[in-house]
């Protein structure tokens, strides 16, 4: 193998591009890799938070943080703060914080026994009392302090970061760093025996390659050519297909927040994502309850300020994955693969995901099939575990308010592994070994335990502790956040810093 092609750009096509640049390019040249990229077709570019594992992708690409926070307008981000996901109580609404931090230890019961045999879930939040990224959040701070070394914090941390400026920005750098661009439109895909034999553009030019790489999207403009019914459709458990984005000037006296906020709407769910110079806000919503006029004006009226409005997208999304991902020359990677909607923002980390797979599954001189069964097994198992997770956040919802939320726990009917957990999970505490075995890379035990009990998902556990000790640990943990907040800057002081 000598040639690779890759068909679209945004994010899946140069994160992929660099990558596979890095690996098999750096010091010795293997591999000629050429981005074809469309000028007449846009990125939909609302792909604005990530999780923390993209840092190492960033990291291990030798990119500079802080000239990629300064190229892309980015923010940092400590987690996610649910909001209205279940029912107000006492007049107030629900929340809770998902973190990337891992939970504190516990001393010899594991922590959130711990909080719970002390009457944590009584007295207060379980991300409150088991993590420090809640009380950084609570104080407007993000990971880092002022000396704090390129992609390290005092917590894990992700990105808010403009998707259409991140992709600019990798382009720049994949072509500094030998990758061939290419800017035409496909015409024609030509298939002779399985595989992609030449790819014919609408300006009269041919191009030909060992492997294709399909980023052209929700088209999946390769795949679509190999084989019909190769779509596995998760509408039946998340009917969330549309969304509204709007891109809106930063409301008067606000300042970026280092964290994403997921507040649930009558059928679906808000996010607000701050960037350095603007804030990027939509509704995913089930298309079936609303039109998009009517998710909109939703939109807006939850908005409630009067910030100019940038930019407006309405935005129709495939919800789900392919049944095979690689097919004879041509793998897909980003919104051709498959779509989770973007409640723990996954995209960028599942084109992470694809392209090391990639990587490993093309090193040999030989593509078998065994090769390609063992790439679309493991994506396949990704993009299940990642739909369950966000099963997860419906199905324990108490809103009756409208039909989605009393349809919203039925969710899980769709979902059997996780069926079966909750109803282990109502006597014991998830752990690491309910789902070791899984192919689970982003969401562990720890993830699940604070969207189960935040969502008010408790276990019912009777054993005799030692209350003092038990307090003496959750003290310690309040100790560590205080200290967390002392040694961190307030989010916005600290991206002034990066505007040097």
């Amino acid at each position: 193998m000598k040639e690779l092609m890759i068909i679209g750009g945004g994010s899946a096509g140069w994160m992929t591009a660099i990558y596979l640049n890095k690996k098999f390019n750096e010091g010795v040249k293997n591999l000629k890799i050429t981005v074809l990229e469309s000028p007449d077709i846009g990125i939909i570019g609302v792909g604005e938070a990530t999780v923390h594992a993209v840092r190492y992708f960033f990291a291990s690409m030798g990119i500079d943080e802080e000239e990629l926070m300064r190229e892309a307008n980015g923010t940092y981000k400590t987690g996610i703060l649910f909001r209205n996901w279940m029912k107000p109580v006492k007049g107030e609404m629900h929340e809770y914080f998902h973190p990337f931090e891992q939970q504190q230890a516990g001393g010899s019961l594991d922590i959130s026994s711990q909080w719970f045999l002390s009457g944590g879930n009584l007295k207060g939040r379980y991300d409150e009392a088991v993590c420090i990224s809640s009380a950084l959040m609570k104080k407007g701070h993000g990971p880092k302090g002022v000396n704090s070394p390129e992609y390290q914090g005092v917590v894990p941390y992700g990105y808010h970061i403009d998707a259409v400026l991140m992709s600019k920005y990798l382009r720049k750098k994949a072509i500094e760093a030998g990758v061939i661009h290419k800017e035409a439109t496909v015409r024609e895909v030509t298939v002779k025996g399985g595989n992609i034999s030449e790819i014919i553009t609408k300006e009269g030019e041919r191009y030909n390659a060992d492997l294709f790489i399909d980023c052209t999207g929700f088209r999946g403009l390769l795949i679509e050519r190999l084989k019909e019914d190769n779509w596995d459709s998760f509408t039946d458990a998340l009917p969330c297909t549309k969304a509204v984005a709007l891109q809106r000037e930063m409301p008067k006296g606000e300042t970026p927040r280092p964290y994403t906020t997921a507040t649930a709407l009558s059928n679906g769910w808000a996010w607000q994502i701050d960037l350095s110079n603007r804030q990027g806000t939509g509704y995913v919503y089930d298309g079936s309850k609303l039109s998009s006029e009517e998710a909109e004006a939703e939109l807006r009226e939850f908005l409630g300020d009067e910030s100019k409005v940038i930019k407006s997208t309405h935005i129709n999304m495939k919800v789900g994955c392919r049944k095979e991902f690689w097919i004879g020359n041509c793998i897909t990677v980003g919104l051709s693969s498959g779509f989770i909607e973007p409640l723990e923002s996954t995209g960028l980390h599942l084109i992470n995901l694809g392209v090391g797979l990639l990587c490993t599954h093309m090193m040999s001189d030989e593509i078998t099939q065994e090769v390609r069964h063992s790439y679309n097994r493991l994506m396949g198992g990704f993009f299940q575990d990642l739909k369950q997770f966000i099963v997860l956040h419906y199905c324990l919802t108490d809103r009756d308010d409208t039909e989605f939320w009393r349809a919203a726990p039925r969710t899980v009917d769709h979902c059997e592994w996780l069926k079966n957990q909750l109803l282990v999970w109502k006597n014991k505490v998830c752990e690491f070994q309910d789902l070791a075995g899984s192919y689970s890379t982003t969401f562990s035990d720890e993830n699940y335990r604070y969207v189960l009990y935040g969502m008010q998902y408790y276990p019912k556990l009777q054993l005799q502790i030692n209350i003092d000790q038990s307090m003496r640990t959750f003290e310690n943990i309040k100790q560590m956040a205080k200290s967390a907040v002392a040694t961190t800057m307030p989010h916005g002081d600290y991206l002034k810093t990066l505007k040097g």
